[in-house]
């Protein structure tokens, strides 16, 4: 509900929703998703983990996951000029869906629950320590190879 006065100051002009300026973002993400999460499960399928092992595809994914995304922002931040939709399609959407912290947690609770802590430990420091490093290193090397060719 709008207060008087808010109303007199819109005049007749129709109300746009909140939402409908948001759908185009929400489609491509989706879409984007959709992608980045089959790619995934066929990395899953081509390089399956062994139960009890070390989750190494999982692992694996999200570091490539992580250091796409570092060259990704910089280049759309820093580089190029793209469309609006690029950064939540790519960014979010495929490498979102691509990237999995999700399997990352389920792995872990199976890890611990199937009596292999310390492999569950190595795998939950060696995960974030390396998706970390994996975004800095790509980002910083994106810059370099950036700032050489500008030269």
């Amino acid at each position: 509900m709008t207060a008087p006065e808010t109303e007199s100051l819109c005049g007749s002009a129709p109300r746009r929703s909140a939402g409908s300026g948001q759908l185009p973002a929400v489609a491509v993400v989706a879409a984007g998703g959709g992608l980045g999460a089959t790619a995934r499960y066929a990395a899953s399928l081509w390089w399956p983990s062994t139960a009890g092992g070390f989750p190494w595809t999982t692992f694996w994914v999200n570091a490539v996951g992580c250091a796409v995304i570092g060259v990704f922002l910089v280049l759309i931040t820093e580089a190029l000029t793209v469309h609006r939709l690029v950064r939540p399609f790519f960014g979010t959407g495929v490498l979102g869906g691509f990237t999995t912290f999700s399997t990352y947690a389920v792995d872990l609770q199976r890890l611990f629950d199937t009596g292999h802590p310390r492999t569950a430990l190595a795998y939950l420091a060696a995960t974030p320590l390396t998706a970390l490093t994996a975004v800095w290193l790509a980002a910083t090397a994106t810059r370099r190879v950036l700032t050489r060719r500008q030269r």
